[in-house]
């Protein structure tokens, strides 16, 4: 045996002789550089609200192998020579049945009257909103994104209204008439170019589009709203290895009681069948206060 090989009876360590401590911490956390995760998306795309359960779960699970960018990509400029022949949209009340159809479909639920009501002239707005936010609060911005969808998609509201932009901002705890005033700004509109500018590099052409890029920048591009499994295999097919994948979390760390969960998030979370939603609900959040709610036929919390 060498002469710095010993067993010492006081640290029960057999091992090389050293002056290291005996305790400590050590980070086992695979040292490989990120990835860019391109989010290509727009407020008012309806396919990216179908996606927002799938989403979530894979950010969730898989979040820790890639940075997440979110990028506008401008679906609606303006109606003034706006034309969408694949789905029959020529003018606002054409979206309506088209959305109807996408929140059926996907069960997020989508009311779709907006475009009858009180119709969107430009996705634009609440997208200069949302590069102020992540420009000036970055980490905010995704909450308004959401809020705004929910707003739109599930409760009907004009989202591209200055007093509608003005209320989600603030529900997010910023203060709404500054940034919207802010967005209404050639510096905004600007930052808005520069996302359009980086979504024709990647070559977007429709939404939504998820890009997972290693730092070569080759990668996978997956368009349209799809399964898990397609965004799992995507990153492993990047990362030339499985990813790990963390657990989901519990319903009571995900839902802290001021956000809306719909039934269709919490299922393709927790693996569960739609009539098992409501009881596992009960079960998981019965020390936490909360209320089941419905709309269009869906609960959500």
């Amino acid at each position: 045996m060498s002469n710095n090989m010993f067993c010492d009876l006081n640290t029960g360590v057999c091992g090389p002789a050293n002056e290291e401590e005996n305790t400590g911490l050590i980070d086992f956390t695979p040292q490989t550089p990120k990835m860019t995760l391109y989010y290509v998306t727009d407020p008012i795309c309806s396919h990216c609200w179908a996606l927002e359960p799938v989403l979530n779960r894979f950010v969730h699970q898989y979040g820790q192998h890639f940075n997440f960018n979110v990028v506008m990509g401008g679906l609606l400029p303006s109606w003034h020579g706006f034309g969408d022949s694949a789905n029959g949209i020529q003018k606002p009340s054409d979206v309506a049945g088209h959305w109807r159809e996408v929140g059926e479909h996907s069960r997020m639920p989508i009311d779709g009257s907006v475009w009858l009501d009180n119709p969107l002239q430009s996705s634009f707005p609440p997208s200069r909103v949302f590069k102020v936010i992540q420009s000036r609060h970055p980490g905010k911005e995704q909450g308004f994104l959401r809020k705004a969808r929910e707003h739109l998609f599930a409760f009907n509201e004009n989202i591209a209204e200055d007093s509608a932009m003005i209320r989600i901002v603030d529900e997010i705890g910023l203060d709404g008439n500054a940034i919207v005033e802010e967005a209404s700004s050639e510096s905004a509109q600007d930052l808005l170019e520069e996302d359009f500018a980086l979504a024709s590099r990647l070559g977007v052409r429709g939404f939504p589009t998820i890009i997972i890029m290693n730092e070569e920048n080759r990668g996978v591009k997956i368009v349209g709203a799809q399964p898990l499994d397609t965004y799992v295999k995507g990153l492993e097919s990047v990362l030339k290895e499985k990813p790990v994948s963390a657990p989901v979390p519990a319903l009571t760390e995900w839902f802290s009681g001021k956000e809306h969960l719909f039934a269709k998030e919490i299922e393709v979370m927790y693996d569960l069948q739609p009539d098992h939603t409501e009881a596992f609900i009960a079960e998981q959040l019965s020390n936490k206060p909360y209320h089941v709610q419905h709309v269009l036929g869906e609960l959500y919390i």
